[in-house]
């Protein structure tokens, strides 16, 4: 504890008591140390402040006039002193004009006392004094105790966020290739987490000579949980160990074929409702592509339809919306068929892309989606991507997105 800070609680306050006149400084420290009080003396101003630099008083009575400086131009100089608690400041005087009352508090004074001193009233007046630096000197010890805790949980939030940083990283290398030429057609990928991690996610898994599948994920709520949902997910549609990828199934030694994505999605829902512990679900779009002749099959289960834009630049949106993964039991899911020919692309993407708002409210919506298509229509490959997320933010007006923007481009050459 430094000199200057005192504790709090019944503890005996120290008076410093200034006063050229001796007989005056011996009648209040009489009276003062009747009462309990630690007293120290001083015949000056000068003297008081030195007294002040070794031992901060807790009270200072001080005459108004005294040779050198006056009872104000001594407050003044208190005032300015460095100190952890404060200093509880009487003025003694003969002086009642308002004016000089005035300039007493303008000073720093906390309180005045009229010679001749009344014992009566010199101890109700300091047993003010000592309520006030009590509430101080709590209110201190509570304000050291909340910056000990805020600085505590700084400490622990730079850890979390350090983790949460490590974390984005982990989620990002999900996406092991962000472009992959597949000769007919190409595949681009992109992944904006509306905080340090999120609950998207888009991938692509091979399933036999000229076929791939892919999907789109969202995961209910935002942040770690959903993040580790996602990728618990994202391990049952592996694209590295074929024989955990619920979309596969095995006919032969290192000879896989695709399940019908309704199918897949059926055992998803029934892994999910099962064997995790989570109140978690979500929404999921999951295509077989055929790259040789375009065809798809394609299922959903409460994730936003799938863009398809035409060789000629038109749009329109397949699939048939569904209940999400994890929320029914033995739920069945449907799925629909169409072709892509040369020239023409499909666009899955989260529901954090149309729902994007702008600050008044209105959501780009798929009309809105559909008008972006169409204005970048020229443009191929992550570039396109790249685009529509600036497009994006234009829409927003550069608000900080409210959720996570994932999406998934697969484009066939002309």
């Amino acid at each position: 504890m430094r000199r200057d800070e005192k504790p709090t609680g019944d503890h005996r306050l120290g008076v410093l008591v200034v006063d050229d006149s001796k007989a005056q400084r011996y009648l209040l420290g009489s009276y003062l140390r009747q009462w309990g009080f630690v007293v120290e003396e001083a015949a000056n101003a000068g003297e008081a402040l030195a007294r002040c630099t070794a031992t901060f008083p807790d009270i200072v009575i001080s005459d108004w006039v005294m040779p050198g400086l006056s009872g104000p131009q001594f407050c003044r100089a208190f005032r300015d002193m460095a100190r952890v608690n404060y200093g509880y400041f009487i003025l003694l005087t003969s002086k009642s004009d308002k004016d000089d009352v005035a300039q007493g508090l303008d000073s720093g004074a906390d309180d005045f006392l009229t010679k001749p001193v009344d014992a009566v009233e010199l101890r109700a007046r300091l047993a003010a004094g000592r309520r006030i630096l009590d509430m101080e000197r709590e209110l201190t010890a509570k304000n050291r105790l909340i910056k000990s805790t805020l600085d505590e949980l700084q400490a622990l939030y730079d850890s979390l966020d350090s983790d949460l940083i490590e974390a984005r990283k982990l989620q990002q290398s999900l996406l092991s290739e962000r472009y992959r030429d597949y000769g007919a057609a190409q595949l681009s990928l992109a992944l904006h987490p509306a905080g340090h991690v999120g609950g998207d996610l888009v991938g692509s898994f091979p399933i036999c000579a000229g076929r791939i599948g892919l999907y789109g994920i969202d995961v209910s709520g935002h942040g770690v949980s959903s993040a580790l949902v996602t990728a618990r997910v994202a391990s049952y549609l592996s694209a590295t160990v074929p024989e955990q990828n619920l979309a596969l199934r095995q006919v032969g030694p290192g000879r896989f074929e695709g399940r019908a994505p309704a199918e897949t999605l059926a055992r998803l829902n029934h892994i999910i409702m099962s064997d995790l512990d989570t109140d978690h679900y979500f929404t999921i779009a999951l295509a077989d592509v055929d790259l040789v002749g375009g065809s798809v099959r394609l299922a959903q289960a409460g994730h936003p339809h799938p863009a398809i834009q035409r060789a000629d630049g038109t749009v329109e949106f397949v699939g048939r919306g569904g209940l999400p993964v994890g929320l029914i039991a033995d739920a069945e899911f449907d799925q629909v068929s169409f072709a892509l020919a040369p020239g023409d692309r499909l666009l899955i993407y989260s529901d954090g892309l149309t729902e994007c708002a702008s600050p008044g409210g209105t959501m780009l919506d798929e009309r809105g989606l559909a008008r972006l298509m169409g204005d970048l229509r020229q443009i191929r490959g992550p570039a396109f991507l790249e685009s529509l997320m600036w497009k994006l933010a234009d829409h927003a007006q550069d608000q900080i997105l409210a959720d996570d923007v994932s999406a998934l481009l697969l484009e066939f050459r002309d």
